[in-house]
């Protein structure tokens, strides 16, 4: 039995369109869809020469948070919060407490989107040890683009007279 090739060509474009259909459902989110991550740079407080960065993932209405820093002691924890505030001197009340970085690695999950983390004023705090909580070795600000701003350097009086 012959069967006309228009039928082949028929049965294959239903065939492929099935497939092509049922993939559609498994297709991965456009990035647009949903909320990107933010990375934060924690920069050294206190001539501590510790830095790094901390990556906020978002998942619903919480944030994974990841620390990765260098410079640090080896086997001391340091503690770390999310503060209300900026640095490099934010509220010293934290807002959300963060896994101790050990060995500059820390992953933590913060009960906040980070829609609301992103909206205010917070930064990232990493403190020298339980014993010196009060000593900051890095910040960092969260804004939506994720940079720590660096301060302004402030203007002398030579400074202004060449600018003009």
């Amino acid at each position: 039995m012959k069967i006309p090739l228009t039928a082949v060509i028929v049965a294959g474009v239903v065939a492929g369109g099935i497939a092509f259909a049922q993939d559609k459902d498994k297709a991965p989110k456009k990035k647009s869809d949903a909320q990107k991550s933010v990375n934060v740079r924690l920069a050294a407080q206190n001539k501590s020469g510790q830095s790094g960065t901390a990556r906020l993932t978002p998942d619903g209405e919480k944030t994974k948070v990841e620390i990765t820093m260098k410079g640090g002691p080896k086997g001391v924890p340091q503690p770390a919060h999310i503060h209300d505030g900026s640095c490099p001197n934010p509220d010293p009340k934290p807002k959300h407490p963060l896994q101790d970085v050990v060995d500059g690695k820390s992953t933590s999950e913060v009960a906040a989107s980070l829609d609301s983390l992103t909206s205010g004023k917070t930064a990232i705090n990493v403190h020298k040890s339980k014993e010196e909580i009060k000593v900051y070795v890095a910040c960092g600000n969260i804004t939506k683009a994720g940079a720590a701003k660096k301060p302004e350097a402030k203007k002398t009086e030579s400074t202004k007279k060449t600018e003009k």
